[in-house]
């Protein structure tokens, strides 16, 4: 038995390859097909100041399209989140400062606050 880390759209995997008598093929047998452990990021909660600007479906920050602190209006595009290959603009709910509260190329889940606009 052999263990291998095998990385797909950015997501590793522990897989363990086990080989068959013979000189036969390889059979892979996945073992955790959980992805290694990534920063969790932070879901809705009532103790946050200001609009909250929530993933509206799981993907990956792909880029910030203001800079930290920004004034932005309501309707401003502020970042791209990539999910199914798509790349999609997140606007502004409203006028304010912005604070991001995710990285660029972070995963995030549905819900997961990505920004905060004060």
């Amino acid at each position: 038995m052999r263990n291998f880390i095998v990385t797909i759209d950015g997501i590793r995997y522990d897989v363990n390859v086990e080989e068959v008598v013979n000189g036969q093929s390889v059979t892979p047998v996945v073992t955790n097909i959980a992805p290694a452990q990534a920063p969790a990021m932070p879901k809705a909660s009532a103790n946050v100041q200001g609009t909250k600007l929530e993933a509206p479906m799981p993907g990956m920050i792909k880029a910030y399209k203001v800079s930290e602190g920004a004034t932005v209006k309501k309707g401003d595009v502020v970042l791209v989140l990539e999910a199914m290959k798509m790349d999609n603009d997140i606007t502004s709910p409203c006028d304010g400062v912005i604070s991001f509260k995710a990285q660029v190329g972070s995963n995030v889940d549905t819900g997961a606050i990505m920004a905060v606009i004060s």
